[in-house]
């Protein structure tokens, strides 16, 4: 693939001077790339070893606030350093960053070594360690929305009004994307030389509305994609003088940015698992249990698919993001979207998730529950069918509030990723609520200051 690079090649472009900067970065609690750029030098000759950072990197909030009340670390405890552990096998090119590599790391233990459970990237790599006993591998892809603006940045932190850069709807719009494609094929090209294999970009359902779909690839590949593709996207926006913007709702008026995660096991030797063409829609029993153990468990894993108070106002009726957490054939008013019926690529699609989730734990929350469904044979519910936002049904959690209590007293997702790390994030909730709570926002000052 484009970009992929070894620790032979790197050194090899160091030496002819093509790369002189690499950055050793790990993926935070929000999803964030953070780390250090390393003169390229000093990481070939060893810095490929490992590299630190504080602890707190893993305790704070999206401002960067040193959080109170974690157990892994705190002000008692000093604050002390993590080990950054380059994967060797995720270097390669960014090339929208001159003479720029990087690479993603693993988060150690500085004492122990051990992998610190609660840094994302373990977090989903335990859940696929789990089906890989059992012997099987998860495949998975998201598609990100995210919305594009003519502001930049620097003028809407200033206090311009954003100002998406289309007028109207540009679902599916060529002459429209036309007109931004100074961004999106930087976007394109940029990523698919990054070893992110791109398939497309498309207008979305909303003026300004920008989604980026690749290929389909194994859990920890795609969640690692993911957060490349976040991070670029931005970057190459910024350098063309644009904004961006992957909150789950940035404005009243507007639709709501997703991340659908489609999903899929194989075996280890790459076997389709999920199809069997002489069951109902070419669903094998596997897969009936697996979407099963995804809706059983539907509540106590939306936290993982909606981490921010933000992320629940995007939850509105005939805006295509789901309100109910019911499973329906190619139906995209449903939370779980069954697709590819009858074919070997026939997948669940798991459509309640906004492009403000953290991939790694998205992913393994998806995982855990559809391991347990395997595991206890859940018997998956009828179909339904018509408009899922009409009918009955399993309603998704419509606050962060209620997301953390069903978080906190998950006994599945406890035994799947261990009370530490459940612990970790109902507080990272909790703290979330707790900011947002005592804020007052613009909307308040507007609708109170004169009539309260």
């Amino acid at each position: 693939m484009a970009g992929k690079l070894s620790l032979d090649e790197l050194k090899g472009l160091v030496s002819a001077g093509e790369i002189d900067t690499v950055l050793a970065v790990l993926t935070d609690m929000q999803g964030r790339l953070m780390g250090k750029r390393f003169q390229a030098e000093f990481f070939v000759e060893g810095a490929f070893e490992e590299t630190h950072s504080c602890n707190y990197l893993l305790a704070t909030d999206q401002e960067m606030e040193t959080v109170e009340g974690y157990k892994s670390t705190s002000w008692e405890a000093g604050y002390g350093d993590y080990t950054m552990k380059p994967d060797l096998s995720t270097l390669r090119r960014i090339p929208w960053l001159a003479g720029t590599a990087l690479v993603l790391c693993d988060v150690l233990d500085h004492h122990t070594h051990a992998e610190v459970p609660h840094s994302p990237r373990a977090v989903l790599k335990r859940q696929i360690a789990r089906l890989e006993a059992m012997g099987l591998r998860p495949m998975m892809a998201s598609e990100l929305e995210f919305y594009l603006f003519r502001n930049s940045f620097e003028e809407i932190a200033g206090g311009a009004r954003p100002e998406p850069i289309s007028a109207y709807n540009e679902d599916y719009h060529i002459f429209q994307t036309t007109k931004e494609e100074d961004v999106m094929r930087a976007v394109r090209n940029g990523l698919n030389g990054a070893d992110v294999p791109v398939e497309n970009s498309k207008g979305e359902a909303d003026c300004g509305q920008e989604e980026i779909n690749v290929r389909y690839a194994d859990a920890l590949t795609m969640a690692d994609r993911h957060s490349i593709i976040k991070n670029g996207v931005k970057e190459i926006a910024w350098s063309k003088g644009r904004a961006v913007s992957f909150m789950a709702k940035w404005s009243y008026d507007h639709a709501g940015s997703s991340s659908h995660v489609h999903q899929s096991l194989v075996g280890l030797d790459g076997t389709p698992v999920f199809v069997d063409a002489d069951a109902d829609h070419g669903m094998s029993e596997m897969m009936q249990h697996y979407l099963g153990g995804l809706l059983s468990h539907a509540d106590e894993i939306t936290y993982f698919l909606a981490p921010y108070i933000n992320s629940y106002k995007r939850f509105m009726v005939g805006t295509f993001a789901p309100t109910k957490a019911v499973w329906s054939m190619d139906n995209r008013t449903a939370g779980y979207r069954v697709v590819g019926a009858g074919t070997k690529a026939i997948r669940v699609e798991c459509r309640v998730g906004g492009a403000d989730l953290n991939p790694y734990l998205a992913m393994a929350a998806l995982l855990a529950a559809g391991m347990d469904g395997i595991e206890n044979k859940r018997t998956l519910e009828p179909e339904f069918t018509g408009d899922a936002y009409g009918g009955d049904g399993r309603v998704i959690p419509n606050t962060l509030r209620s997301a953390t209590e069903l978080l906190d007293g998950s006994a599945m997702l406890r035994a799947a990723m261990g009370d530490d790390v459940i612990d970790h994030y109902v507080h990272a909730a909790r703290w979330e609520q707790f900011e947002t709570d005592r804020r007052v926002t613009d909307w308040d000052l507007r609708r109170g200051f004169e009539r309260a």
